[in-house]
């Protein structure tokens, strides 16, 4: 195993197996996936910071076992920001968990060195003293059951825009990186989150039986987007924008302009791989900034 110093803003590093393929179909390496991940950090960071992470690791690339990971294990250099949480109901027997919490490039690329391809978060962040805060996202994840696609889910994310609005809620719309998509909005506390997303999903439902569904019962989603208000759970998480995602393709979650949700017409239109984000971002800067 080749192993290559390096210092990453003062801190030492030590990457590893840097011209191992994770993304066997087009060669994408573990290299690669460092650079992206070091080259989108003005515009990811944000969006993790003060955010308890779980990833998704591959360490034989996307066509091998993969596991998700919480708790920041004890070879987890000390420099890097850890929340212990409470994990109530943990399949592991826990109480709590010592999350990290990705705030800098020297903890981005430590973690982009694992292989941890996909990056996860949840709608709320954790005080410098680690103590949970209340949710400052709202999230609805759009998920097309086939044979349903993204196009599908633009048209429901123009209809959720339209709820959001009249509720005084800016949406922004990204995709999920895989077949679906996702929209956010700044949360300002008026409820709670989950009963919030779950009455709207379920107006829209009823609006539009034949487009949309609310619950995830699977036999009843095909040709349908579900709306999954289930993410405001503080339990759960959603892929980050501009996190990776295990495809065939380095494909990311990215985020996207509303002239893109309202002309996209096939599915191919609205996949971007870490290359054309760059670019995105070079042209158009954080789309997804509260600004």
């Amino acid at each position: 195993m080749k192993k290559v110093p390096v210092k990453v803003d003062g801190r030492e590093l030590v990457l590893s197996n840097l011209d191992k393929v994770l993304y066997p179909e087009v060669g994408f390496t573990k290299a690669e996936v460092i650079d992206y991940y070091s080259r989108i950090a003005p515009v990811l960071l944000p969006h993790l910071d003060g955010r308890p992470l779980t990833v998704k690791r591959y360490p034989n690339g996307v066509d091998g076992k993969s596991f998700f990971e919480k708790n920041a294990p004890s070879h987890t250099p000390s420099w890097v920001r850890r929340a212990r949480l409470p994990v109530p109901g943990s399949t592991k027997d826990r109480d709590s968990i010592d999350f990290a919490v990705v705030d800098d490039l020297p903890t981005l690329v430590y973690y982009a060195n694992l292989a941890a391809l996909e990056l996860h978060v949840p709608q709320w962040r954790v005080s410098k003293g680690g103590e949970a805060q209340e949710p400052d996202q709202l999230v609805f994840d759009l998920d097309p059951g086939a044979p349903a696609t993204i196009v599908e889910c633009c048209q429901v994310a123009l209809l959720l825009r339209e709820v959001l609005e009249h509720d005084g809620l800016r949406a922004r719309p990204k995709t999920s990186g895989s077949k679906g998509m996702q929209l956010y909005a700044d949360w300002d506390g008026r409820a709670e989150p989950s009963v919030y997303a779950k009455a709207l999903a379920q107006l829209l439902e009823r609006e539009h039986r034949g487009e949309i569904i609310s619950t995830m019962t699977r036999s009843a989603r095909t040709g349908k987007v579900l709306i999954d208000w289930s993410q405001n759970n503080p339990a759960k998480t959603t892929v980050a924008p501009y996190s990776l995602r295990a495809r065939q393709q380095p494909t990311v979650s990215t985020p996207l302009l509303w002239t893109e949700v309202e002309s996209c017409r096939t599915p191919d239109e609205l996949v971007f791989t870490a290359a054309d984000v760059l670019e995105r971002v070079e042209e158009h800067g954080d789309l997804f900034s509260r600004a």
